[in-house]
């Protein structure tokens, strides 16, 4: 199945430090629904049927089409040639031939909207979510944020508040996507700093595992909140490194950790 067959649902958002991160379009479309099922492996069409409801399976078929055919463009490999594999915890990872990769990605949907992002190197995490009020914001706010953030949340009202709790849930959210350990890493036990309560990018390391440095940033609209979170490799920091020491910062940065 050829990208130019049938209109693009998937279209370039933004760059992300080394990351490349790309909107899916999840609106109801027959025609790209229709599209996206030819790039799906049998396995993926079975996967989709047992979707028992018609949104769930709309999301599935347009973010791993597009997921698809982003990954055939960069790795320069047709469709047949590519297979997923997951790890111990469910994290995709792409093989060619059966073959591991030299990629990392990941993805994330709600509502009508799903990120791709991918990077050549190094774990990765994205995160999207609708902004939508809830009722249970209480209670979520105590099972998953510590206690400078629940405060935080509290200084503030109405619609400040909802972007801000979904500013701090994505980037959790992406942070833990890019440690790859699923719900086996209690969220609560790390809090967003302040620099990123407001700021669009930091670095972060993990309390529990200080050695491993993360690039952070929030990268939200108005349609939704998202965030992205990229493993720095050693030649990386050595490389931000050199640029802060010769007077070259030509992001806002805020160090969190």
């Amino acid at each position: 199945m050829s990208a130019s067959a049938a209109r693009c649902w998937w279209s370039s958002f933004r760059k992300a430090g080394s990351a490349t991160v790309t909107h899916v379009d999840l609106t109801p479309n027959a025609s790209c629904e229709a599209s996206s099922l030819l790039w799906l492996s049998e396995e993926e069409r079975v996967r989709c049927r047992q979707y028992p409801l018609p949104g769930p399976r709309r999301r599935f078929a347009l973010c791993r089409a597009a997921l698809r055919a982003i990954l055939c463009r960069q790795l320069g490999c047709g469709n047949e040639r590519l297979s997923f594999g997951s790890s111990h915890y469910g994290k995709l990872f792409a093989l060619v031939d059966d073959a591991p990769a030299a990629i990392s990605f990941n993805l994330s949907h709600s509502g009508e909207h799903g990120l791709i992002a991918l990077v050549p190197h190094g774990r990765l995490g994205v995160d999207v979510e609708e902004r939508v009020s809830r009722k249970d914001f209480d209670e979520l706010s105590e099972a998953v944020f510590g206690p400078h953030e629940q405060s935080a949340l509290a200084r503030v009202r109405g619609r400040d508040r909802v972007q801000l709790f979904f500013r701090l849930w994505t980037i959790k959210e992406a942070l833990i996507k890019a440690l790859g350990l699923g719900f086996t890493f209690d969220v609560s036990q790390f809090e967003v700093p302040p620099a990123l309560h407001q700021g669009r990018m930091g670095m972060f390391r993990f309390p529990q595992l200080p050695e491993v440095h993360w690039r952070v940033e929030y990268i939200g609209n108005e349609s939704f909140s998202a965030a992205i979170a990229h493993e720095l490799l050693p030649f990386q920091l050595s490389d931000q490194s050199s640029r802060r020491q010769n007077g070259d910062a030509p992001e806002k940065r805020g160090v969190c950790q």
